[in-house]
């Protein structure tokens, strides 16, 4: 970590950024590696019993949900005692096993441009007042310590983010303004800075900036070249918050195994969708897709996102949030170590959470906030 050194000049290489090595995050993830597992059931028991007692111990980290925008348009709710009008509640949470969740911040395509940052504020907003309002559930938490801590306290613990590139306003400052409101997710995709061909200069500026202040990159629904430019600049694990198999599934924002076997050697996390969409329509099928994503990217490289609240339908038996125990036993059915159960529901997530504040801590120590601008490197 001694030789983490950025140059700031605009015309500066990616590689030629520091001293630090292409497989720092593969570094930061033996660093931060999880303890050795000791299992927590009975071999014996049935399967949705096994998934009752490993949950317990190791909760799910639900990468992406939708509920701040569903939210906004009901006139009232309650979390605390239920709410039949949207798939995520308390209740359901704790019946599920939920141990955290990401509030997802994106807006529909109509919304860009300055409409955008606003919005992504109002969202923002949103989340904090929802938790406020619901004490003895939700609590908010912005790094993995803090997760632990709403886990051990009973508590659903609630990160902001994802939220869409279009949000930080082709603005650096805007980009800092957000993480200390909370944001701690941002999906590169939508702007001209991280299009079809990859991320330009500009782009890259804002990878290191999010490394600085421990931003996580969401690459879901990326180009090629935007993702691997992502690896090749980022020194901290990114994410793919909604992302299955395409060769189990030929779906857009389903990767390929090459992207696959990328993201897992990067020290990457692919989130796989409930959605009967990208999925397919039973568990069955989601079981598929988890194991198809843990053989090529690796037990370290899989993860669950619940999508609840997006407005898509989900496959059978996993219509809410309470529905992740029948998930886990499926894969135990399947012969699925708990050990590796233990790292898709909770150990996953939470290494790419103290990978991305590793990686802030080093740079922040080394590293001035960036002052470039959109026209200073892009023209």
């Amino acid at each position: 970590m001694a030789d983490l050194q950025d140059d700031l000049h605009p015309s500066t290489e990616a590689g030629e950024l520091d001293d630090l090595p292409a497989s720092f995050p593969a570094a930061v993830a033996e660093v931060l590696a999880p303890e050795p597992y000791t299992p927590v059931s009975d071999p014996d028991d049935a399967p949705l019993e096994r998934a009752h007692a490993v949950l317990a111990a190791h909760p799910v980290a639900d990468g992406y949900s939708g509920l701040p925008w569903a939210l906004k348009h009901l006139p009232w709710y309650d979390l605390e005692i239920g709410e039949s009008a949207v798939d995520t509640d308390v209740p359901r949470l704790r019946a599920g096993r939920v141990g955290a969740l990401f509030a997802a911040l994106h807006l529909p395509e109509a919304i860009d441009g300055d409409r955008a940052v606003g919005a992504t504020m109002e969202q923002l907003d949103l989340v904090k007042t929802v938790v406020r309002e619901h004490p003895e559930g939700l609590r908010l938490a912005y790094d993995a310590g803090e997760a632990i801590d709403a886990r051990n306290c009973g508590r659903v613990a609630v990160l902001p983010g994802p939220a869409g590139a279009a949000a930080v306003g082709n603005s650096l400052g805007i980009l800092r303004s957000l993480h200390l409101l909370g944001l701690r997710v941002l999906t590169l995709t939508g702007v001209t800075w991280a299009g079809g061909t990859g991320l330009t200069r500009f782009g890259e500026e804002v990878v290191r900036e999010m490394n600085r202040l421990g931003v996580v990159a969401d690459l879901s629904g990326a180009s090629p070249g935007t993702f691997r430019r992502t690896f090749a600049v980022s020194k901290a694990p990114a994410l793919c918050t909604r992302s299955a198999a395409r060769a189990l599934r030929p779906h857009p924002a389903n990767l390929p195994d090459d992207l696959l076997a990328e993201l897992g050697a990067a020290g990457g996390l692919c989130l796989v969708p409930l959605t009967a969409e990208q999925t397919g329509p039973t568990v069955r099928d989601v079981a598929d897709h988890l194991d198809h994503v843990r053989e090529v990217a690796g037990p370290g490289g899989v993860g669950l996102s619940g999508t609840y609240d997006t407005g898509t339908a989900h496959p059978q038996e996993l219509g809410d949030a309470s529905c992740y125990p029948r998930l886990v036993a499926e894969l135990l059915r399947r012969g699925w170590d708990e050990a590796d159960v233990a790292l898709l529901t909770w150990g996953n997530v939470q290494r790419v959470l103290r990978g991305a504040a590793f990686t802030a801590r080093a740079f922040q120590a080394r590293r001035q906030p960036s002052t470039a601008t959109i026209a200073d490197l892009d023209g």
